[in-house]
Parts: structure tokens; C-alpha cells; sequence
């Protein structure tokens, strides 16, 4: 008896590899992906201007990654005693402006050099609905909560989307030729919106972003929001919100995409990397004792090991983590030969 819906995800030509540099751009559920990559020891860049959801503000964001848009202090405004950018998260707001623009402009050129390199973009759709200032019809990536009458909300027709990302796409592959795009749709439900709206906006992403990935070459869609939505489809798979996906349906995307994303060197790196990272958490009941050296003293060898076999991975802060418990312990430096 079948307690799922199968669900078939072509694998990538090509898959991803550990060599690859991977920037992704999107929804929260974008840091989920980018967080698991980054502990894999993927090359990864997330979220430069912080969490998007809709297609515009990811466009327009991709746009001044590109132009490598340096921000100046008429590009912010204050608010609740602190500095913001229409364009940004929050997570770059500062009660200094000064300290706000040295942050947005260095994750700007940080986002401009990495995206000239990037191999894949990860872009995660989140929502149709755009919000703009009713002032200048400027789109905004954040309201920073100031007052909703500032705003004027508009959930975006698939053509606007269609038309917005297809123009973006095109300057990417010109920006940097060998750039490949998966597309995602967030799992995240944007309850606030209403049901049936946030039906309509995932629709509408739904539709377009496979309207482009049939059209172009080098465009990928993962189903990350069928994984969710369509196979797991029960509330015991979220937060006690009920709308973000919870840590075993997170996972259980993630594995998918390791799995169809991913090649066979790539999982077999992550499957050590992971025993690494539990060796690191592990917390033995007597430090000093023979056991905890030895497991030590295999750990760093493995460790060692795996930078020698891959040398494009990186594992100089376990080392030297692992590196200052041995001398604790010893009171000697590590030697591979002991």
C-alpha cells in the first residue's frame, strides 16, 4: 500500500559538483537549501541583499548585482530609529546609515564578483504579491514595517512575471555565459495573504517559471514545493505556525536534491562531511582519557585525509578545532604519527 504520491524529478545534465560555485536568491526557504549546501562544503553564496519573495525584487536584485550598484545615502531611509533600504532585508538595517551602506555595498560587490563566476543560480519564488510605495510606485523587498497605508499591494499576472524574468534571464547569460538557473517554488505558505490568494500567487510562479524553463536552455525547475505540498501534504510537516515547512519536511526536500541535483562524488563528500561535523559536536565524558585521543587522532587523520583526495574543500576550522582539543588533551601539538 502506497502512503505517498510518487513524484519522478529528472536529474540535472549536468549535476552539481563541489567545484561548482552556487549563488542563491530567493525566499526564506532559500536559506534552508543554502544553509544545508554550505555545511556540505558547497561553494555557496546566499541571499546577498537578504530574504525576496516576489519576482520583482529578485529581478531587480540580480539587475544591481549585475551593474554592481553601489548604494548611496539617499537610497535609505529612517525609521523606528534606525536606517533601511527598500531594496534590502533587515537584516542591513543600523541605527548608523553610515554602518547600513558600508554593509549593502560590500555584499554588493561581494554578490557582483561571485555571480560574474557562479556556475548555478538557485533563484526560490516565493509569492506573485508586490508591494509598492504609493508615493513613486517604487517596488519595495521590505516594508520595514512602516505603516501599511504607505503601500499599495498588486499580485502580479503571469505575464509580468513572465515578461520581468525572461528580460533578467537575458542579461544574465550575457553578464556570465556559462550560468546555469534552477527554479524553485517555496513550500512557505503566505497565510497573511489568504488562502485562496496565496493559491493564485503560487499558481501564477508555478506557471510562468515552467513557461521559461520550456522555453530556454539551462533552466532547471526542482519541485521543491510539489515535495512538500503534493507528497508529504500533512500539517504534522509543519511548524507550529502552520506555514513554514518544519526541520523532517526541510530534510526531506533537501535529500531530493542531493539526490537529482547532485553527483556521486558530491553525496559521497557530503556523507563525510557530515560524519566530521558529529565528530565535532561530540562531547566525550572524559577528555583526557585514551578513547577520546584516539578518536581524535582518527578524525584529524580522516579530515586530513578527505583535503588531500579533494583539495577544493575546506576543512581548516575543523582542523583547527580538532587540533586545539588534542593539545588540551595531550598537552602536545597533533602529528599524524602519533
Amino acid at each position: 500500500m502506497d502512503f505517498q504520491v510518487p513524484i519522478r524529478i529528472k536529474p540535472l545534465d549536468p549535476l552539481i559538483t563541489h567545484q561548482d560555485k552556487l549563488l542563491l536568491i530567493g525566499s526564506c526557504f532559500t536559506e534552508h537549501i543554502g544553509r544545508n549546501l554550505e555545511e556540505a562544503k558547497f561553494n555557496v553564496l546566499q541571499n546577498p541583499s537578504g530574504i525576496l519573495f516576489d519576482p520583482i525584487g529578485v529581478c531587480n536584485s540580480l539587475v544591481a548585482y549585475m551593474e554592481n550598484k553601489q548604494y548611496a545615502a539617499g537610497d535609505l531611509f529612517e525609521l523606528n530609529e534606525a536606517w533601511h533600504s527598500w531594496m534590502h532585508h533587515s537584516r542591513f538595517s543600523h541605527p548608523s546609515a553610515g554602518q547600513a551602506l558600508a554593509a549593502i555595498n560590500e555584499s554588493q560587490q561581494q554578490a557582483h564578483d561571485f555571480l560574474k563566476q557562479a556556475d548555478w543560480l538557485l533563484i526560490t519564488l516565493g509569492s506573485s504579491f508586490v508591494y509598492k510605495l504609493k508615493e513613486n510606485g517604487q517596488p519595495v523587498v521590505n516594508c520595514h514595517k512602516a505603516p501599511a497605508q504607505e503601500f499599495t499591494k498588486h499580485l502580479s499576472t503571469i505575464e509580468e512575471i513572465v515578461t520581468m524574468l525572461d528580460g533578467t534571464i537575458y542579461r544574465l547569460f550575457q553578464f556570465n555565459p556559462k550560468l546555469k538557473i534552477i527554479f524553485t517554488i517555496s513550500p512557505v505558505r503566505h497565510i497573511r495573504d489568504g488562502v485562496t490568494e496565496n493559491n493564485r500567487s503560487k499558481a501564477r510562479l508555478i506557471e510562468a517559471v515552467h513557461h521559461l524553463v520550456n522555453k530556454l536552455d539551462r533552466l532547471y525547475y526542482f519541485p521543491a514545493y510539489e515535495l512538500v505540498i503534493d507528497v508529504l501534504r500533512d500539517y504534522r510537516f509543519y511548524d507550529i505556525d502552520m506555514v513554514h515547512p518544519n526541520y523532517q519536511a526541510t530534510q526531506f526536500v533537501l535529500e531530493h536534491f542531493k539526490a537529482s541535483c547532485t553527483d556521486e562524488t558530491a553525496r559521497l563528500i557530503i556523507e563525510e562531511v557530515k560524519r566530521i561535523a558529529l565528530a565535532r559536536r561530540h562531547r566525550p565524558f572524559n577528555p583526557a582519557s585514551q578513547q577520546h585521543r584516539q578518536f581524535l587522532h582518527s578524525t584529524m587523520n580522516k579530515a586530513r585525509e578527505l583535503m588531500e583526495l579533494y583539495p577544493w574543500i575546506d576543512f581548516t576550522e575543523e582542523m583547527a578545532y580538532f587540533e586545539s582539543e588534542w593539545s588540551d588533551s595531550t598537552g602536545s601539538g597533533f602529528s599524524s604519527k602519533q
